[in-house]
């Protein structure tokens, strides 16, 4: 009978495990409320950086280049044509240190949308854009090249949209690391192109994160009295 009690303790050990791993298998979800803040992510950037890195690079660059704006150097003068201008944006190029993963989708949609909020441009439909691509064989940056632009825009033309501007997006990183804390300063850079003359317009929005392996680690480098000190 002696030999009996191991045996119940070892069941007893493996039937907690089992309930515990069962309780890590639930998942649980909620609807946020627009007025929420957004989920700041432990380990990489979310929409708490893509979302407003779009609407500050988006605006910038819109207000830029509306015709009869405030002139600026090395401003984009508007095409010859009227408003309102049919942008082809050309898709968001990652060159962080981090995967997008699913937000490279959601950032094309949110900067295309932004596009067609403005009351001067109209973005091309993507359709059309992907099948001119298909049929000139072209990579994205090929069509910076004079020749190969007239090519691109040709192909969008026979579908019914002549385009005015290409739009290019890219988002990079910058990574600062000291201890267990490191800093993150991400960039979304929009450029705006004249598809006739090759002049451009270039706008980007800048935030920086950090990322600490303690709680305090965010106190410890960013703390106001030691930002105080330090001036």
């Amino acid at each position: 009978m002696g030999s009996l009690e191991p045996r119940r303790r070892i069941l007893a050990w493996i039937a907690l495990g089992v309930a515990a791993g069962g309780c890590r298998a639930h998942q649980y979800g909620h609807v946020i409320d627009e007025s929420a803040p957004d989920l700041v992510g432990s380990h990489r950037a979310g929409a708490e950086v893509y979302n407003p890195l779009v609407d500050e690079a988006v605006a910038k660059l819109l207000a830029r280049c509306v015709p009869d704006g405030p002139s600026a150097a090395g401003e984009l003068p508007p095409p010859a044509a009227e408003p309102p201008y049919r942008v082809c944006f050309l898709g968001v190029e990652n060159k962080s240190i981090e995967e997008l993963g699913d937000f490279k989708e959601q950032l094309y949609e949110q900067i295309d949308a932004g596009i067609s909020q403005a009351p001067h441009f109209r973005p091309v439909s993507r359709r059309l854009v992907e099948a001119a691509l298909r049929e000139t064989r072209l990579h994205p940056d090929a069509i910076l090249l004079p020749d190969n632009r007239a090519a691109f825009a040709a192909a969008v033309g026979r579908q019914g949209e002549p385009i005015d501007y290409l739009l290019y997006a890219r988002i990079t990183s910058g990574t600062t690391e000291r201890n267990h804390s490191t800093q993150r300063d991400y960039l979304l850079t929009l450029e705006m192109i004249n598809v006739r003359t090759g002049d451009y317009a270039k706008e980007s929005a800048e935030l920086s994160k950090g990322y600490h392996k303690t709680r305090l680690g965010k106190w410890w480098h960013y703390n106001p009295l030691k930002t105080a000190a330090a001036e």
